[in-house]
C-alpha cells in the first residue's frame, strides 16, 4: 500500500495559525505534565558546510500518531539562493506502527511549531503592556517569530539586529510592507526592548546581560546543540523566572545548561514552559524573565497529527 506524501503547499492549505497555536499550546501543557514520550534527539554537525541536522521523535500520550522527524539547517544556503532549513516528517500509527504519511515539508512544520512555541511563551511571560520587540537574527525564524507573536499581542515597534546590515534592512522592509513598524538596530539598542527574541545559530552570546532592561522578557530560540550559545549565563542570573521547554534538553544543549555549568544558576531553577502558558504569569513589572527553547519532539507529533487529520478528513 502506497503511503501518501504531502508537500509544503498541501500543508499550508490546512495549517492555519489558529490550528498551529492551539495544537502547540496543548502539546506544551501536556509535556509539562509528563503526558508525552520524547527520546533524546540525535545531532549531526557538518562544520565545513556550516550545517547541522536534528533527528527527533515524539508522542503525546493517548494520541493516534507518533513521529520521527529530520530537520536540517545549512546556514550558508541563502547566499546560494537556497533556504537554510529543510527536512521531512514521518507520521506513524501509535496503534500498529505503520507509516500513515510522509510530510515532505522542507522543514515547514518545524519552523511553524518553533515560531508558535516562541510566540506563546513570549506572550505569556512578557509584561501585559510590553509592546517593543527586538529580534536578533535575520533569517526565516526571525521573520516567523515576529509574525506569530503579532497573532497574540500588539507590537508597536520591531527592532532587527543582524550581522548583515543589508539583511536586517531587507527584513524590516518585509515587516513594513505588511504594516508593521520596523527598523534595523544595533545590538545595544535591541537589548533595551521590552521583549527580545534570539533566532541565530550563534556559538557565543549575541547580547550583553547588563544591557537588558529591568522588566524585559527574553526568549532564546537558536541554541539547540551543545556548541551553540545565544544568551549569556549572566542574564539567567538576573532573571526572576526561567522557563524551559524541556528540562533535560535545555540542561544538556540549551542556554540554560550553559548558565548552570557557569555556576550562575542551579539545575533546579527552571519552570516548564507549559505551566506558564497554562496559568497566567504573575510578575513584578521590573522583573526580567527568560525562556530557553530547544524544540520538543512531542510538539512535532501533535502538529503533524493535527495537520494529517485536516488533510484526510
Amino acid at each position: 500500500m502506497t503511503r501518501p506524501v504531502f508537500d509544503a503547499a498541501a500543508i499550508e492549505q490546512v495549517a492555519t495559525p489558529h490550528l498551529v497555536l492551539d495544537t502547540v499550546r496543548d502539546a506544551l501543557i501536556a509535556h509539562a505534565h509528563g503526558r508525552t514520550t520524547v527520546p533524546p534527539p540525535m545531532h549531526l554537525e557538518f562544520p565545513r558546510a556550516d550545517g547541522d541536522c536534528h533527528v527527533k521523535a515524539g508522542w503525546v500520550t493517548g494520541a493516534p500518531d507518533f513521529i520521527v522527524k529530520i530537520a536540517t539547517g545549512f546556514y550558508r544556503n541563502p547566499a546560494a539562493g537556497l533556504p537554510s532549513n529543510h527536512g521531512l516528517v514521518c507520521v506513524l500509527s501509535a496503534l500498529t506502527g505503520q507509516v500513515r504519511a510522509i510530510f515532505d515539508d522542507r522543514g515547514l512544520l518545524t519552523a511553524w511549531r518553533t515560531a508558535a512555541a516562541g510566540a506563546l511563551i513570549t506572550h505569556a511571560m512578557a509584561r501585559p503592556d510590553a509592546t517593543t520587540l527586538a529580534v536578533f537574527g535575520t533569517g526565516e525564524q526571525a521573520r516567523l517569530q515576529v509574525e506569530w507573536l503579532t497573532e497574540l499581542r500588539r507590537i508597536s515597534t520591531v527592532l532587527v539586529h543582524g550581522r548583515s546590515r543589508d539583511r536586517a534592512r531587507a527584513l524590516c522592509e518585509e515587516f513594513s510592507a505588511s504594516g508593521r513598524q520596523a527598523r534595523p538596530a544595533s545590538a545595544e539598542e535591541a537589548a533595551g526592548a521590552d521583549m527580545i527574541l534570539t533566532t541565530t545559530p550563534a556559538s557565543a552570546p549575541v547580547l550583553e546581560a547588563a544591557l537588558v532592561r529591568d522588566g524585559a522578557h527574553v526568549t532564546g530560540i537558536g541554541t539547540d546543540m551543545p556548541h551553540k550559545n545565544e544568551l549569556p549565563p549572566a542574564l539567567f542570573g538576573r532573571a526572576a523566572l526561567i522557563a524551559t521547554d524541556d528540562h533535560d534538553q535545555c540542561l544538556h544543549h540549551g542556554d540554560f545548561g550553559h548558565a548552570v555549568r557557569a555556576g550562575t544558576v542551579t539545575a533546579t531553577d527552571d519552570t516548564p514552559v507549559g505551566f506558564l502558558i497554562e496559568e497566567p504569569v504573575e510578575r513584578p513589572d521590573d522583573a526580567i524573565t527568560v525562556a530557553d527553547l530547544t524544540g520538543v519532539g512531542a510538539l512535532d507529533a501533535a502538529l503533524a497529527s493535527a495537520v494529517l487529520h485536516e488533510l484526510t478528513r
